[in-house]
């Protein structure tokens, strides 16, 4: 493996070597990386592991079809993974099967041991008709400043997705907070699809803890576009809004870029000395995207925004970002074939770990050696302004 970094590190389940890339003159994106070749894929499908299902009193394979869409933390010397399993019940399709998140763990950030159970699931509890049958999908985990876990992720219940909040002080044991925007504006959010929570934290070592601005919590998320949210304590946000009521915009697909289809919340975004970074997903649309990539392919992207200001604490400014991404092959075991290869989302961690990412398919790995490209493969890659 390369060489060890004393700085931030990134991505979904993620961890990163190397210190930040300097790209087209800008020094606060995050790269190169590198993939060790025969520790991929670290976490695949289990058909041996069971459990006991509250929604149907009966044993399921829980992580029997896919395991993917991980985060990540260091705790104690050690990488803990929580990812998403599905089984194998239900349509073949996308959103059919029962979706829990699993728990791993590793003293070198490559080889990991597995609970056999998972630690979040859909049960006999208040939020049922939140995750009933759907499941928990997409995690993404953040640190208060007493070491809680906070931890965001998607309710499904094949009606509409719906952004939500646990907590934990081991991150087996999970307090379920229900939808993130349940009491903002009278619940009327409880209506919208919402996910992809990324929550902005600061570093303190090997932590990222979630920071205020202006005395308040700010997340970043959803898809196709990525809107904002505050919150006094973590656990009860509130979108952003305009004097129309309608939720204001961070970033939003670009035509004829890598993320020309979608651009959704990726890990918890970093406060630093240039500003806010912003690591999010993309997906290239095959009409009015890039040019040679495939039809709703998944790529990751880099983007800095100012951070808010007494004078605006309502909204973010605008500022330069930059895209940085690289396509991710399918995996030899992807469950998923009728589904387009690539990054689906990512995690973010601190230094000294090796990176990974969640491929949108039946594995997670590690992102290949050599620099981080753009989407188009090239190492230059494009800059703009937000709107």
């Amino acid at each position: 493996m390369g060489g060890k970094t004393t700085t931030v590190l990134l991505l979904l389940l993620a961890m990163f070597i190397g210190p930040p890339a300097s790209v087209q003159g800008q020094d606060w994106t995050f790269g190169p990386f590198e993939k060790p070749g025969q520790v991929n894929p670290i976490i695949t499908p289990n058909a041996a592991t069971t459990f006991l299902s509250p929604m149907t009193d009966s044993v399921v394979h829980w992580e029997e079809l896919a395991t993917f869409n991980p985060a990540a933390v260091v705790k104690n010397g050690k990488v803990y993974v929580l990812y998403r399993a599905e089984d194998a019940t239900g349509k073949r399709e996308i959103g059919f099967h029962t979706s829990r998140l699993g728990l791993a763990e590793s003293s070198d950030g490559l080889h990991f041991t597995r609970r056999s159970t998972p630690v979040l699931y859909p049960d006999k509890d208040v939020q049922a008709r939140y995750e009933w049958t759907g499941g928990v999908e997409d995690p993404r985990v953040v640190e208060m400043e007493d070491g809680t876990y906070v931890l965001t992720y998607t309710q499904w219940n094949r009606d509409l997705p719906r952004l939500a909040i646990a907590t934990s002080k081991d991150l087996v044991h999970w307090q379920k907070h229900g939808p993130a925007f349940a009491k903002a504006d009278s619940g009327k959010y409880l209506k919208m699809d919402t996910k992809s929570g990324a929550i902005l934290t600061r570093v303190e070592g090997n932590r990222l803890v979630a920071t205020k601005v202006n005395g308040k919590y700010w997340m970043y998320f959803n898809v196709p576009d990525i809107l904002i949210a505050t919150s006094d304590n973590l656990i009860d946000w509130t979108p952003l809004a305009d004097s129309d009521g309608k939720v204001l915009k961070v970033l939003s697909p670009r035509p004829g870029y890598f993320d020309s289809w979608l651009v959704e919340g990726g890990p918890p975004a970093i406060m630093t000395e240039r500003g806010i970074l912003l690591i999010y997903n993309a997906g290239n649309s095959g009409k009015f995207g890039q040019a040679g990539l495939p039809e709703r392919i998944y790529t990751r992207g880099q983007a800095l925004v100012d951070a808010p200001t007494s004078r605006s604490s309502n909204r973010l400014n605008s500022t330069s970002a930059l895209a940085s991404t690289r396509r991710e092959p399918p995996s030899s075991r992807d469950s998923f074939r009728s589904m387009v290869g690539g990054s689906s989302i990512m995690g973010l961690l601190i230094r000294e770990w090796p990176l990974r990412c969640g491929i949108r398919n039946a594995d997670e790995a590690v992102p290949d050696s050599g620099r981080c490209r753009c989407a188009c493969g090239h190492e230059q890659c494009c800059s703009w302004m937000l709107q």
